[in-house]
């Protein structure tokens, strides 16, 4: 109840604006202490996925901490693994403001962020500043100025740069929000990334006798015969895991709603089965050889469920978390 009292608060703000505020009072030594009194010790459930050894089957998505700055206060709440990112070679602003839209009709969100974040280095000194032991990813992009030709050299620059410094990587070429960056997902843009990334990984395992895993996150917009094609590659090129889904330019879901004429990806309740969709196409074509983590729609319980019956071996959560708060990770772990 007291969160919903808060969210009520919170949503008169803009939605960047509160998102910033939020995450720096809870790095307060104030909030830290409530949270310690509040947050009892969650049981662990390990679950192996990509050779790792995860706490518990739920992970905190990609998009609420792109620099790294909030990872101690999350790994409170009792996220079983913590994606930071999107983030890029270098610092960039994003796209212009206001880029963050709330339908909480819908318990939905657009945005049209446009990596925007302080570069990989930055991430990379407060993971070193970091004192959270457990599993973290990190989610990479490509700079906007940097032409898709191009992209897959700077791909591999952030792996040589993260590849110490985390337990995951996660390569995204599926954000709605960079110009042509999906163009990634098909043909030969898409071989050649992967054969270059699997070269590096093998090239950084040797140099660090470390295997770093390496995820590849895919769009919910795809046809049956675009999945069931980078299954194949996926599968080809041994990826460690595939993340599905990243938010859907498909607006068609809140046509009634007036936002629906704004640009960006729609991630939450809407997005649900166009990912649901996805998992269940890449759990067919992909016969338990590399693993999905679901992301998309989940909001409860059950709908975490759906994402596991369909196939997905790990869920992570990122609109569920704004709309329902910390009680939400707890309830889906506790009773997963």
């Amino acid at each position: 109840m007291l969160y919903y009292l808060i969210r009520k608060i919170l949503f008169l703000i803009d939605p960047e604006k509160a998102h910033k505020l939020v995450l720096k009072n809870m790095n307060t030594k104030i909030i830290q202490q409530l949270m310690k009194l509040f947050f009892q010790p969650i049981i662990s459930k390990p679950v192996k996925c990509m050779g790792l050894i995860f706490p518990n089957k739920i992970g905190l998505a990609a998009g609420i901490d792109k620099n790294g700055e909030y990872i101690d206060i999350f790994s409170k709440i009792g996220f079983g693994f913590i994606e930071l990112g999107t983030v890029t070679l270098l610092p960039q602003k994003g796209n212009p403001k206001p880029r963050i839209f709330r339908i909480p009709k819908l318990e939905a969100i657009i945005n049209r962020m446009g990596f925007n974040n302080l570069g990989i280095d930055n991430l990379i000194n407060n993971l070193k500043q970091s004192k959270f032991e457990g599993i973290i990813g990190v989610n990479i992009g490509k700079n906007k100025c940097t032409s898709i030709e191009n992209a897959t050299d700077e791909y591999l620059t952030c792996i040589e740069k993260i590849y110490c410094y985390t337990n995951y990587i996660t390569i995204n070429i599926s954000s709605p929000n960079t110009k042509n960056l999906r163009n990634l997902q098909f043909g030969l843009l898409l071989k050649n990334l992967l054969k270059n990334i699997k070269i590096k990984q093998k090239e950084m395992s040797k140099k660090y006798k470390k295997y770093v895993p390496i995820a590849i996150k895919i769009s919910p917009d795809l046809s049956k015969d675009e999945i069931l094609y980078i299954s194949n590659q996926l599968i080809k090129f041994e990826i460690d895991a595939v993340i599905a889904t990243n938010s859907t330019l498909d607006h068609s879901s809140i046509y009634k709603i007036k936002k629906n004429q704004i640009k960006g990806g729609l991630s939450g309740i809407p997005l649900k089965n166009k990912s649901n969709n996805t998992i269940k196409i890449l759990y067919q074509q992909l016969q338990k050889k590399i693993p999905i983590i679901g992301v998309g729609g989940i909001y409860s319980l059950n709908t975490a469920k759906e994402k596991i019956i369909l196939g997905s071996e790990l869920i992570q959560i990122y609109s569920g978390l704004i709309y329902h708060g910390p009680k939400l990770i707890r309830d889906i772990i506790k009773n997963l």
